[in-house]
């Protein structure tokens, strides 16, 4: 897997979206949590993710913009570390959920403890790693 986050890496489809939230499973590592949902995808990609900063905290959009741009370089850089050899497909949603402004380095750390987090909580049959 390489450091790209394509077209087909991200979650689009209001439907698995729907089921993501009404079924998945979620891991918080504070300003970030993860919802999850083991599922299968017509194009045979591995995982497909989301990012989503709400408007309610976040009033400005050039700052839930920013922050969503920061999140996504900090999945698309960690991503290979941790879903390298994976062979089960995940659906994905990381939701900044902090009030305060961020920066990179931080939402970079958090996004390693979050994906390692993730890790620790699958059952060993499904071993993304």
């Amino acid at each position: 897997m390489n450091f790209s986050y394509s077209k087909k890496d991200k979650l689009k489809s209001k439907k698995l979206i729907e089921r993501l939230f009404s079924e998945g499973k979620s891991i918080t590592v504070f300003p970030l949590r993860l919802v999850y949902l083991k599922t299968t995808f017509e194009d045979d990609s591995v995982l497909k993710t989301g990012v989503s900063v709400s408007k309610r905290i976040h009033k400005n959009a050039v700052d839930r913009n920013r922050i969503k741009r920061l999140m996504r370089e900090a999945y698309r850089l960690n991503k290979p570390k941790y879903f390298n050899k994976s062979s089960t497909s995940y659906a994905f949603m990381i939701l900044y959920i902090s009030r305060n402004k961020t920066t990179f380095e931080e939402l970079d750390s958090t996004t390693s403890l979050l994906f390692q987090k993730f890790l620790k909580h699958i059952p060993k049959d499904e071993t993304v790693s």
